[in-house]
């Protein structure tokens, strides 16, 4: 088996607008997380991902990077990212930046050089493309933020591609300049002590180099689908070039001691088995988000983690997600119970978590009034409710005005439940969500069949209830979870089982024998 560091690490996000505001200006910033970093200690936390903190005219929140090389004034500078760092690293933990190799701003001076002219040495930086019919953009290709991928640029009277919001044209990576660049980008900041990245949507970096037409999407119904997903995308996602890039990108991962590189692609399990054996390095993952996209209850869970994990095996490690700034919170879409059960099976699986910020909080979306709504997803696309401001809602810190995430009014509106949904309350709560995480952690640590040992799937003879065994040496534990919202009964398997956590909190009685019983979407972990 490789090395497995970060196959045991427990990774944390943190959307930096978002998470501690330290200046008092409603917005997040590097000394708010420097300050909570003991928290993130205590909590038991390995490493930070941060999404991104470089300049940025902000159309996309950060998204739309104006320089790749240094950090936005309205999260600090680069002495306030170095003093992060070097404090993170004393109480050790880890740094993970967030990569955006896709797409620039149209403000960065690449692009601004880039569409001064058609001889200008950086025209080829970008995608840009004529039209046989005037005012018609080159082909069909949709952008994710809503209408076409092409936007008309009267300068030179050409088109440049823009995967996302118009104001992120995307960067071409056929050019070799292109692709020298953003590999010195990334020795700039692994030499400055970052511990590694997250790739931004790094599925789609390269396209069809003859712009062909994408096929419809037959499966496709307007009322519950975006327009990107009216077409099939085969020539502008996972290209094969696309895979070869990353094997470019972890290479340069290893070039430093103990980095770490987890790439955001949308995928199915045999695709996501095939990434770790191209890229093969135990310094890479991609991000599996089946707890996000394959439907709560027991049976359709079970069928894929049993083969995701047979596939992925002990070579590799795989990786587990409930929730991001691009997705819903975890309590929001199952409720607060099933969320606690969600928790539990996340870091009680063999693998690499990734808990994103207020998660062991139980936060959910919070609601944004129309005129509050920032995200440009939402005001390209208002007829459909697709924005993802909700899940990027303050972090709650104490029930003081502004839940202790800053002392004047946040960029974005608090959770209505804050009062009671804060570190400050939940800590001395026994039975709160942030407890149930704490306890969660430690046992991850502590036991070394939920840290290093092997997945054994079960059958539990009931439809309702999904359980696995971690197993490393003699020590056997127990993983249950109804999926119910009802009361439910399982059989156990042979052995002198004794419950040692309920996601409750409140109970260990239950087992009867050799059979135990659930309270609605309630989960256990017990020990031989």
């Amino acid at each position: 088996m490789q090395d497995n560091k970060w196959g045991s690490r427990i990774i944390y996000q943190i959307y930096p607008r978002s998470f501690k505001d330290s200046n008092s200006d409603g917005i997040g910033d590097l000394q708010g997380i420097r300050n909570k970093l003991d928290y993130l200690k205590d909590l038991g936390i390995d490493a930070i991902w941060l999404s991104p903190i470089y300049p940025s005219p902000m159309h996309d929140f950060g998204y739309d990077i104006s320089d790749y090389k240094n950090v936005d004034p309205i999260f600090g500078n680069l002495k306030d990212f170095d003093e992060l760092i070097a404090k993170a690293h004393s109480i050790n933990i880890k740094i993970l930046m967030d990569f955006v190799p896709n797409h620039t701003s149209f403000e960065h001076p690449w692009f601004k050089e880039s569409r001064s002219s058609k001889k200008n040495p950086k025209r080829d930086w970008y995608i840009w493309r004529g039209s046989d019919k005037k005012e018609k953009a080159p082909n069909n290709w949709l952008s994710q933020f809503g209408g076409s991928a092409w936007e008309l640029d009267r300068t030179t009277e050409e088109y440049y591609l823009h995967t996302f919001d118009v104001s992120q044209p995307d960067l071409n990576w056929r050019n070799l300049q292109v692709v020298e660049e953003m590999l010195n980008t990334m020795r700039f900041w692994l030499e400055r002590g970052v511990d590694g990245f997250r790739v931004d949507v790094a599925y789609i970096l390269y396209k069809d180099p003859f712009f062909r037409d994408e096929p419809s999407n037959s499966n496709y119904l307007p009322e519950h689908h975006m327009i990107y997903d009216s077409l099939l995308h085969v020539y502008t996602t996972a290209l094969p070039e696309t895979i070869e890039m990353l094997k470019k990108f972890n290479e340069v991962i290893n070039e430093f001691d103990d980095r770490f590189m987890v790439c955001e692609i949308y995928t199915f399990t045999h695709e996501i088995v095939n990434l770790y054996k191209i890229v093969d390095h135990y310094s890479f993952a991609p991000f599996n988000f089946s707890f996000i996209s394959i439907p709560w209850n027991a049976f359709e869970q079970k069928k894929f983690l049993d083969e995701f994990d047979g596939l992925v095996g002990d070579k590799y490690f795989p990786t587990y997600v409930l929730g991001n700034h691009d997705q819903p919170r975890i309590a929001t879409r199952l409720g607060d119970k099933a969320a606690r059960s969600a928790a539990l099976l996340q870091l009680t699986l063999r693998g690499t978590p990734f808990i994103y910020y207020g998660e062991e909080l139980g936060m959910k979306n919070v609601d944004v009034p129309d005129e509050k709504v920032l995200d440009p997803i939402a005001l390209n696309m208002k007829d459909f409710n697709f924005g993802r401001d909700p899940e990027r809602g303050p972090m709650q810190w104490d029930k003081k005005e502004f839940a202790g995430f800053s002392d004047s009014e946040p960029w974005l509106p608090l959770e209505k439940d804050y009062t009671d949904k804060n570190v400050s309350s939940e800590k001395n709560d026994p039975k709160s969500f942030l407890n149930l995480y704490k306890k969660l952690i430690y046992l991850r640590k502590n036991l070394k069949a939920l840290n290093s040992g092997k997945y054994i799937p079960l059958d539990l003879k009931n439809k309702n209830v999904f359980g696995f065994i971690r197993e490393y040496d003699d020590q056997r534990v127990l993983i249950l979870v109804n999926f119910s919202g009802e009361e439910q009964t399982a059989k156990l398997p042979k052995g002198n089982w004794r419950k040692i956590l309920s996601t409750q909190m409140d109970t260990f009685e239950g087992i009867d024998k050799d059979q135990i019983i659930f309270m609605p979407s309630e989960g256990f972990i017990l020990t031989n």
